[in-house]
């Protein structure tokens, strides 16, 4: 099982995940929330995409993403036994901080209608134990049996882009992948936004 963002991911240490993970945050206009015992951070490309951080208070983080055109999609299905499935493998207390929760823009919840339960969609379920990253065996799993590309069907590899994982992650290389996808309408538009974007890599160390 290799792929580029996975194996970059895994070689970056976590203080320079969490950092990563505010700053797009932030540059994403999301917010960061407190939960019960975590700290999430997110991402969304306002196009039914979505990465979320949940960074525990005793080191272990739990990654979900989702992409809506994925086969991974598990929205229509309407099978809470299937998206809970995809959690197997994860530790129970961090499995709980997406367990009879809010729901939220990133991640809307999936209802069991014997027991009222509910739990948040995703496409790929991830975590990290302290020392390195895990795919959850419920999603591994998954893939295997239906012979899907885990990465990409999962929208690891599209929603983790980013945060620029084995890459320079700076104001700069932020502004020139806005400029390469047509975002700025001249050079004055581009550098008041290279202005803004530095601030925030400012706040975020």
């Amino acid at each position: 099982m290799s792929n580029a963002i996975w194996d970059a991911l895994s070689a970056t240490p976590l203080p320079e995940v969490r950092r990563r993970a505010a700053v797009v945050d932030a540059l994403t206009g999301v917010g960061p929330v407190t939960v019960p015992g975590a700290h999430r951070l997110a991402w969304n490309d306002r196009g039914g995409q979505s990465a979320v951080w949940y960074f525990a208070d005793d080191g272990r983080v739990l990654l979900l993403t989702f992409d809506h055109e994925s086969e991974l999609n598990l929205y229509a299905e309407e099978d809470y036994a299937l998206q809970e499935s995809l959690y197997d493998g994860v530790p129970e207390a961090l499995v709980a901080l997406v367990r009879d929760r809010p729901e939220n823009y990133e991640s809307l919840n999936l209802t069991d209608s014997a027991t009222g339960r509910t739990i948040h969609y995703a496409g790929g379920v991830f975590w990290y134990d302290g020392t390195r990253w895990h795919v959850s065996d419920g999603l591994a799993e998954y893939c295997r049996r239906e012979d899907e590309d885990l990465f990409g069907e999962s929208g690891f590899a599209y929603c983790l882009s980013a945060y620029g994982f084995g890459r320079d992650f700076t104001p700069e290389t932020v502004v020139a992948t806005r400029d390469a996808d047509g975002r700025y309408k001249d050079a004055r538009e581009r550098e008041a936004d290279l202005l803004a974007v530095r601030e925030v890599f400012t706040r975020h160390g």
